[in-house]
């Protein structure tokens, strides 16, 4: 596109007033010069108008002589000269009616513009001229002009350049404090690198009286131009600044009662043309909060709050916050409170009937039901329940809420990580809503629910704040009675509600949050009970979820073992609730593609039919017959689990330390202590004092894709390398758990009722743990301690005493022959 089809584009598209768009068009129309400029030249008279060189101009053009000279001019690309009249209602105007001095200038482009009229666009590229006398009056005005010389300035200089920023900063005050041009002229001034086009689009184009004009025009120096626009801005600018400060102070002045009285009978005008909707919605607040149970405090501010709602526009964007917020304090549940169910015969009954085990649960539930009934106080006890994914914890907290008769609400809290979340927003914020604790208050519809925080030991925290800080409010029974929640801005009280928490790792959660909760573990299942949960709770709930009728389909005791001992591997119930589920699909199919149903009567052999190979082989006791393996007991997320460790020997300088299997830090340092303590007490095993120079020790512990770390694998690693150097059998189907020292200690581990469960299922007897460790086995009910006899150490002399025998194993390494061969090579 060229310059001057560009240049008619927004010439087109502009408005006449819209002078940012004149400043950006470049042209490539020739400058004119004085030999260009005949003796006789055309005159175009501009009523209240003055144009400067270099600068675009739009003229309407309204007298049929002046529209004849554009035309005439326009056709033959002459030059005319731009003057401007003295007086603007002149029609005729002759030579004492205009000012001598102009600028020459050519026609760009007409447009005939709707409703009749002409819009001329003029460049003036040509010099400045002094109009000597008009010589034709007709059919437009001629005239004899004389050109004249204008003096170069030094644009290089300081002062120059101060005298354009001055300019330009001036014009930008002035655009901005006055309502007669357009925001956009900003941008256009900004962009002029030129200052001659500049100065002169500022001269031409802003609203300054036509004789200061003509003045500015008549200056032959730019500099001095300049000086003199700077005067005459300052001025404008002044005076701008007065009128603004004047139309503030009248506005001042109006009377604010008045002003406010006026407004508040138009709002009333209004809404009883709309039918009074807002005064409807008002009335129906006040009724709501008359039936309300608040205290008397409450109620006043409610009413203060349901005033300023009054005062408040419907169409204001305040209007909706406010009435959201009143609408909250009604849906809250101000002192209604369900009744419990104090039977202690009824609880019972409805946690067995739900729930296998979870003993100790229940146990703390009856007796919280036996305070509530001789006492009669409504504080509720704050539980933590802690144990692997799918034992129960969740649907406990339900038993529990339909076991007293009270409102659920469960609230998840695994990946929350914004205190907002808790405490609600404050309600002046765009989108403030309560937090998700009076969230739940409001679901429930009473202020004595059983609420349950799922998943607590994964609430998060960043830069938006702690959630597990703002827990330490709600799960205070000294602070939650006046709970404060950021949105309402008043005190709820929180004492009556039964908060019980759940977590998988209680080590994620902060101290002062777990000092505040009584923690109650809820440990995994033996296989017994698992098979027990499944045949009273899982098998009627998936024949129901699958559409199977009960008398169709019938799981006996050794399948349901087979499922949990093959394809299942955790310490709850989830995984084998997805096993039956997927072998009542099966069945579903069957009867589909059948046509009729046939009882089922499931047993293994149909449960491998069913599920296909299985998944998991358990670890399995794997016998004493090799020196340097030692069965172990391990804590998971899922439960317990056997570990191996192994150690082997060979020949080498420098008694070489490897290990492997995936092993952390603090595992690796347990292998470290127990060679270590081996090497100090070789005569405690008979060992030779050189053994180490000439053997090279590995340990490992098989399945290394699995990362394994923690002490308690410590008296394990010491027989593991005791079992090795002295090549003798460790007692069979025995297990052991214990952190070792330096000295020889045995020190406590976790977890015990895992491992032991693991223990059991691997075929283990005989397990050796801590001596402090025994508080927890008596702990454990019976049932889970059948066929095991527990050895209880304090040092590990005692653990090598127990584990080791005085049998070699086939094959064993004869360390004497070993050494006399190395002495006879050298």
């Amino acid at each position: 596109m060229s310059k001057r089809k560009r240049t008619e584009d927004i010439l087109l598209n502009a408005e006449n007033d819209d002078i940012s768009m004149l400043a950006e068009i470049q042209t490539d129309a020739e400058e004119t010069t004085a030999m260009e400029i005949n003796k006789e030249i055309p005159v175009m008279p501009l009523r209240n108008m003055v144009m400067f060189p270099s600068v675009v101009m739009p003229v309407t053009i309204g007298r049929p002589s002046t529209l004849k000279l554009v035309n005439s001019a326009y056709k033959k690309k002459l030059p005319i000269a731009v003057v401007c009249q003295v007086q603007g209602d002149t029609d005729a105007p002759g030579y004492s009616d205009l000012y001598h001095v102009g600028v020459i200038a050519k026609i760009i482009r007409i447009f005939e513009m709707p409703g009749g009229s002409t819009t001329v666009i003029m460049q003036s590229n040509g010099p400045k001229f002094h109009l000597d006398s008009i010589t034709r009056t007709s059919p437009f005005l001629k005239g004899m002009v004389t050109v004249i010389d204008e003096t170069i300035d030094e644009q290089e200089t300081d002062e120059f350049r101060t005298l354009i920023e001055t300019c330009k900063e001036l014009t930008t005050k002035y655009i901005e404090t006055s309502d007669k041009l357009s925001p956009d002229t900003v941008f256009a001034i900004k962009n002029l690198d030129n200052p001659e086009i500049l100065i002169n689009f500022i001269c031409s184009n802003f609203p300054i009286s036509v004789e200061e004009k003509i003045e500015l025009l008549n200056f032959n120096s730019l500099k001095e131009r300049i000086y003199r626009l700077v005067q005459v801005l300052n001025r404008e600018v002044q005076l701008a600044d007065i009128r603004q400060n004047i139309q503030m102070r009248t506005r001042e002045d109006i009377d604010r009662q008045q002003r406010e009285y006026f407004l508040q009978q138009q709002i009333k005008n209004i809404q009883d043309e709309l039918g009074g909707g807002q005064e409807d919605e008002i009335d129906e607040l006040r009724q709501k909060g008359r039936s309300k149970k608040w205290s008397r405090e409450i109620a006043e501010l409610f009413e203060k709050e349901v005033s300023k709602l009054e005062r408040i526009n419907s169409q204001s964007p305040d209007f909706n916050v406010q009435l959201s917020y009143l609408q909250t304090m009604l849906s809250l549940p101000w002192n209604v409170y369900t009744h419990d169910n104090l039977s202690i015969n009824n609880a019972e009954k409805t946690l067995n009937k739900d729930h296998y085990g979870l003993e100790k649960v229940k146990e703390r539930i009856l007796e919280h039901l036996a305070v509530l009934k001789l006492k009669g106080d409504m504080k509720s006890p704050i539980i933590c329940l802690y144990g692997p994914p799918g034992v129960g914890k969740t649907s406990l907290g339900r038993s529990i809420a339909s076991a007293l008769k009270r409102k659920y609400v469960r609230m998840s809290l695994g990946g929350v990580h914004d205190e907002a979340e808790i405490r609600g927003h404050r309600k002046t914020y765009i989108g403030a809503m309560p937090g998700r604790i009076l969230k739940s208050m409001i679901k429930a519809e009473s202020s004595n629910p059983v609420i349950i925080l799922d998943e607590i030991d994964k609430l998060g925290s960043d830069h938006r704040g702690d959630p597990s800080s703002a827990m330490l409010e709600v799960l205070d029974p000294e602070q939650n009675n006046t709970f404060h929640d950021n949105y309402l801005d008043l005190d709820y009280d929180l004492s009556k509600v039964m908060f019980i928490a759940t977590a998988n790792n209680l080590g994620t959660i902060p101290p002062p949050l777990l000092d505040r909760m009584e923690l109650i573990e809820v440990s995994g299942y033996i296989t017994e009970e698992k098979v027990e949960i499944a045949r009273r709770h899982l098998v009627p709930k998936e024949l129901e979820a699958n559409g199977i009728k009960k008398e169709y389909v019938k799981f006996t005791k050794p399948a349901l073992e087979y499922i949990v001992e093959n394809y299942t591997r955790e310490s709850g119930v989830r995984e084998l609730e997805k096993k039956i589920n997927k072998v009542m699909r099966k069945i579903a199919l069957e009867f589909a593609r059948d046509g009729f149903e046939l009882p089922h009567d499931i047993k293994p052999a149909d449960v491998r039919n069913y599920l296909g190979t299985p998944e998991y082989s358990r670890d399995k006791y794997q016998g004493n017959e090799y020196a340097g393996v030692v069965t172990g007991l391990a804590w998971t997320a899922v439960g317990g689990e056997i570990l191996f460790v192994e150690t082997s020997l060979s020949k080498g300088k420098g008694g070489k330390l490897t290990l492997t299997g995936n092993l952390g830090d603090v595992m690796k340092e347990s292998a470290m202590l127990a060679l270590e303590y081996i090497k100090a007490h070789t005569q405690l095993l008979n060992l030779r004092e050189d053994i180490f120079d000439n053997w090279n020790i590995h340990v490992h512990v098989p399945e290394g894709a699995i990362p394994k770390d923690g002490p308690s694998a410590g008296i394990t690693m010491v027989t593991s390398l005791a079992s090795a150097l002295t090549q003798r059998k460790v007692k069979a189907n025995l297990a052991m758990t214990g952190e070792i020292t330096l000295r020889g200690k045995v020190l406590p581990v976790g977890g015990i009722k895992e491992k032991i469960l693991a223990a059991k299922r691997a075929g283990i007897k005989d397990i050796i743990l801590c001596e402090e460790n025994r508080k927890n086995i008596e702990e454990i009910q019976p049932i889970y301690l059948a066929g095991l006899t527990f050895h209880y150490v304090n040092d590990i002399r005692e653990v090598l005493a127990l584990a080791l025998t005085d049998e070699k194993v086939n094959g064993a390494i004869d360390f004497n022959i070993s050494t006399q061969q190395n002495e006879e090579k050298k």
